[in-house]
């Protein structure tokens, strides 16, 4: 079985440090730290009203982090303008509408097939790795393979609300879902709360499973065991070992 990564999203540490203004907690080295204690990444979604994580701090964490950096975020002007000047490994593009408080739904590659085509091409000429944020639907995936992309996202938001009341229904549709990526040559990430209650389940029954990106119950669950102690927490879950 394949190590899968994990790439720490920062955007909470944000949220609390614009909740009092001033500078703690401090992003960036909020970052470092996560690193030391073994994320795999660092991810951030910066959006247009900048509630959470500021333009400033991508440049600054651009400096600063040795792992792999993912900007998650729609395509707008405004985004392709940071994500060219910035060059992250990896841009994850997520179909959210402005105002939306967090991302809730994968791409739909049919109605929007020619755009991301479009948005696609010129970012992986400027050698940055493209992930679709998508919902566990093969038809989407299929149509996610003809714009160009690396590797597909899987909103796992859906497996995480039903995963309690039957957790083999609730995987269902995204072993299926992974299959067919990894049929099409796709890569595979996921992401949307995961947490240490679900994860380990989803990590054993998806093949392929090259990275998840985990923010909000990480960040809860650093208040009670450390961030340190939490951040091994989860990447024992995904270790093939464990």
């Amino acid at each position: 079985m394949e190590m899968t990564r994990l790439s720490v999203n920062i955007n909470k540490i944000a949220t609390l440090r614009n909740a009092r203004g001033g500078a703690i907690p401090d992003v960036v080295q909020a970052a470092l730290h996560c690193e030391r204690f073994g994320a795999d990444g660092i991810t951030v979604h910066p959006r247009p009203d900048e509630r959470h994580i500021r333009r400033k701090d991508v440049y600054d964490l651009k400096k600063a982090i040795t792992t792999e950096f993912n900007i998650e975020g729609y395509p707008s002007g405004d985004f392709l303008r940071l994500v060219n000047e910035i060059k992250p490994r990896q841009v994850t593009l997520v179909p959210d509408a402005p105002g939306v408080i967090t991302s809730d739904a994968g791409w739909d590659t049919v109605t929007h097939h020619r755009f991301l085509k479009k948005i696609i091409a010129p970012l992986k000429a400027a050698g940055m790795r493209v992930s679709l944020f998508i919902d566990p639907d093969p038809a989407m995936i299929r149509n996610a393979n003809g714009t160009g992309t690396d590797r597909i996202e899987l909103y796992t938001g859906n497996y995480a609300k039903n995963y309690a009341a039957n957790r083999e229904k609730a995987i269902a549709p995204y072993i299926i879902a992974a299959q067919s990526a990894h049929e099409l040559g796709l890569g595979i990430n996921a992401g949307h709360d995961l947490n240490l209650t679900n994860l380990r389940y989803f990590f054993l029954n998806i093949s392929h499973l090259a990275e998840v990106s985990i923010g909000h119950a990480l960040i809860c669950d650093a208040l009670y065991f450390g961030l340190e102690n939490t951040i091994q927490l989860y990447k024992k879950q995904l270790n093939p070992e464990f």
